[in-house]
């Protein structure tokens, strides 16, 4: 669990400070350009982190769906060596499919290249390429989907079979320990998936949204979840808790006057 926890933040540091340079200096500092090789190879990291955080959350869903299944078992079917490897091949293919994806960013032409979004993404960089702009989109569109339409409900799944897991608890204790620990990751799930969910609700039901709203999408999507991730987890893990107030509330020790 805590490798799993360690690489959701290492995940988010990239996720967030990849966006968030390029955001603080147009809103804030009002720099208006952005170099281009600096612009395509934080595009990169962006979508890098976008694709490892929903491996991230299915990873460890996975791991609490055996944790409260199979809790006799879990030492031996989650070891620390299938960890790293389960976790070294969702970075593995990040590295592949999104490098494929910046390819076709760094094969279009830019003739006066304007981006109308706050930072660099795959979308902003074909919209301010000389080309049209829809037939690129096909191949970001259907590697989106799968996040969407494949890990989302497939995480779902697991938490229908953890409530049904629930409700054939007798003691309440354990009932109470079980909602607990699935809120605190229900928390994090909706904080990463709900502004992709409604970004493309509303696409699909055919409302236009502005430059501001785009904007504003992109920031909750790119920033809220890296937020909450370190809160959720840090304070619903009792022992990261007790660290954290060991860390920050450390006591003076007086040694004895013989």
């Amino acid at each position: 669990m805590y490798i799993l926890i360690c690489n959701l933040a290492v995940v988010d540091i990239m996720f967030s400070s990849t966006c968030s340079t390029t955001m603080i200096s147009v809103l804030l500092a009002e720099i208006k350009t952005v170099s281009y090789y600096s612009c395509i190879s934080r595009t990169y990291f962006y979508h890098l982190g976008d694709f490892t955080e929903c491996m991230a959350l299915t990873l460890m869903a996975i791991d609490r769906l055996i944790a409260i299944r199979l809790p006799l078992r879990y030492h031996s079917i989650v070891t620390n060596s299938r960890t790293f490897l389960f976790i070294s091949l969702t970075w593995l293919a990040g590295f592949a499919v999104i490098g494929f994806v910046i390819s076709i960013v760094d094969s279009v032409p830019y003739c006066q290249p304007v981006i109308k979004y706050v930072f660099c993404e795959y979308a902003s960089m074909i919209r301010a390429a000389c080309v049209n702009p829809e037939p690129y989109f096909f191949i970001p569109v259907m590697i989106s989907l799968w996040p969407t339409c494949g890990q989302f409900p497939f995480i779902m799944c697991t938490y229908a079979v953890l409530a049904y897991s629930v409700t054939k608890l007798s003691n309440n204790s354990s009932k109470k320990q079980m909602i607990n620990t699935c809120l605190s990751h229900l928390i994090v799930l909706l904080s990463f998936y709900a502004p992709k969910l409604v970004s493309g609700i509303l696409t699909r039901i055919g409302v236009v949204l502005n430059l501001t709203d785009r904007n504003a999408i992109l920031i909750v999507a790119s920033l809220v979840s890296p937020l909450i991730n370190p809160a959720v987890y840090c304070t619903r893990t009792k022992e990261i808790r007790t660290r954290l107030a060991d860390v920050f509330l450390r006591k003076q020790i007086v040694p004895n006057n013989f």
